[in-house]
C-alpha cells in the first residue's frame, strides 16, 4: 500500500537527451537498444541423473540505435566515417530520461562506443515526412543510474 498519499508515476517515454562524451548532441527523436543479457551456459556431470546445470556465461550488450532528424550537421557522419577509415574513436555517452520538469530521472550510460553503422534517410515524394538519419552505436558496457 502507497504511503500518505505518495504517487510514483512511470516517466514519459518522450522526453530524454543524448550525451556524447560530455555533450549534448542533437534532439534525438529514438533512442532504443539499451538491452544488456548474459549467455547461459548448460553444464552437466555424470555424477548427476539428467539435470543440466545452468551457469552464467559471458555479458553482452546490444547496439544502442539512435534516430533524429537529418540536419546540416555532420558530426554523427564524421564519427562513423573515421572508423571506416580505420581511425575508430571509442567514446563513453548517456541517455538521460527526464521528469515532467524536465531534470534528469534516470541515467544510462553506455562506455567503449562507436559507430557500427550509419544510414541516411529514405525519401519518398509523395510524403512530407522529416528526413532521418540512424546511428548505431556498438558498446561494450551499459549502466543504469537513478538521477
Amino acid at each position: 500500500m502507497p504511503e500518505s498519499g505518495e504517487r510514483n508515476d512511470p516517466y514519459g517515454a518522450f522526453n530524454f537527451l543524448v550525451e556524447i562524451d560530455g555533450v549534448t548532441v542533437a534532439g534525438f527523436s529514438e533512442a532504443s537498444g539499451l538491452t544488456s543479457e548474459t549467455d547461459v551456459v548448460e553444464y552437466r556431470t555424470g555424477a548427476e541423473d539428467i539435470t543440466v546445470r545452468k551457469l552464467p556465461g559471458l555479458k553482452k550488450f546490444t547496439n544502442i540505435m539512435l534516430k533524429r532528424g537529418f540536419t546540416a550537421s555532420d558530426e554523427l557522419w564524421q564519427w562513423r566515417k573515421a572508423v571506416m577509415d580505420g581511425q575508430t574513436q571509442r567514446q563513453s555517452g548517456t541517455i538521460v530520461l527526464l521528469n515532467e520538469a524536465r531534470e534528469a530521472a534516470i541515467k544510462w550510460t553506455f562506455r567503449e562506443g562507436w559507430p557500427s553503422k550509419w544510414e541516411g534517410p529514405a525519401f519518398n515524394a509523395k510524403t512530407s515526412e522529416v528526413a532521418i538519419e540512424t546511428l548505431e552505436i556498438a558498446c561494450e558496457a551499459l549502466e543504469l543510474e537513478l538521477a
